[in-house]
């Protein structure tokens, strides 16, 4: 019986925030969902996960998963493609030595300091180093990492995900940081492309252009620290997660800029559904988080996730509030 009402309280849950969400779009009534914000909607997925458990596990997972992919292409066809190039030009050299660092440190706070096991120290390095669960799914085939040590290197980075969603757009707010600056720190210090863009909506428009064209150009990274990581680790002949996805994002740019500018009516509107779709993800990716995912996330390992994120958090603030 209780997981008969759970089933039909997700669906629910889904019904309602689609409504609310999609029916803003209909003139006269864009402030129905004004109040269905992306940390909202994750509060509330991650309310129904800790209360309801997961009634539809591999739905939740897939659906997280490819709307967020549909979204992020969709977030192209509002964007300029030389304005976004010029964007993530600026924090490359940023991104190259912030990649490479975060690994190096993660790599002594793991091994050296609290003495986590080989294989999900790297892991929870690299999703902090990249982009979250991506990184992760990446480089494990290349470590052969266990399921288990998955496990607990995607609920590390997942935990403070959801954290960062909510906390950053109000420290942003609070040191009173330009749109650029902002992303910028979004970008590199969030983990999982999803929430580094939650965080860049939740901010504001110049915000989120900017997180989520560095945040993708630092995704590209998953190739060449994959490589580093089968060198590293003697692996050969491991397949490489490639994030194709990046690929039409940037295609959907090129349309928008070079074949949809004398029609921005049809790029704002494809961006604003693709807005509402991102919204909607949310709630799927606050109810992956459930009372196992907690319970599989070891002390030490969360522990390097946590010192590991403020370190690059606060190094990276310090620098782009500082100098950029």
């Amino acid at each position: 019986m209780l997981v008969l009402y759970s089933k039909w309280l997700y669906v629910a849950n889904i019904a309602i925030i689609a409504i609310g969400l999609f029916i803003s779009l209909v003139p006269g009534f864009e402030g129905v969902g004004a109040w269905l914000t992306p940390p909202f909607v994750l509060f509330l997925g991650l309310l129904f996960a800790l209360l309801c458990g997961q009634p539809f596990p591999a739905f939740n997972k897939k659906m997280s998963k490819m709307l967020l992919q549909y979204s992020i292409v969709g977030l192209g066809f509002g964007m300029n493609l030389q304005a976004s190039l010029a964007s993530g030009s600026e924090g490359m050299i940023f991104t190259i030595v912030s990649v490479f660092g975060t690994l190096a440190i993660g790599w002594l706070i793991g091994r050296k300091l609290l003495g986590v096991d080989s294989n999900t120290s790297y892991m929870i390095s690299s999703g902090t180093a990249i982009c979250g669960g991506s990184a992760i799914a990446a480089v494990a085939p290349v470590l052969k990492a266990k399921d288990s040590e998955i496990s607990v290197a995607l609920g590390t980075v997942f935990i403070l995900n959801a954290v960062a969603l909510f906390i950053f757009p109000s420290i942003g707010h609070a040191l009173g940081m330009s749109d650029k600056q902002f992303g910028l720190w979004a970008a590199i210090a969030i983990h999982d492309t999803s929430s580094v863009v939650g965080a860049g909506a939740a901010y504001s428009e110049a915000a989120l252009e900017v997180a989520t064209t560095v945040k993708l150009t630092r995704a590209l990274w998953i190739i060449p620290v994959a490589l580093f990581s089968a060198v590293i680790f003697k692996s050969k002949g491991k397949k490489i997660a490639i994030p194709w996805f990046i690929l039409l994002f940037v295609t959907a740019m090129i349309i928008n800029t070079y074949l949809l500018s004398d029609y921005p009516a049809i790029g704002t509107a494809i961006n604003g559904v693709a807005r509402k779709c991102l919204t909607l993800t949310m709630f799927f990716i606050g109810a992956s988080l459930s009372k196992d995912v907690l319970r599989s996330v070891g002390l030490k390992s969360f522990a390097q996730g946590v010192i590991l994120w403020i370190i690059i958090s606060v190094v990276t603030l310090g620098y782009i509030y500082l100098v950029i």
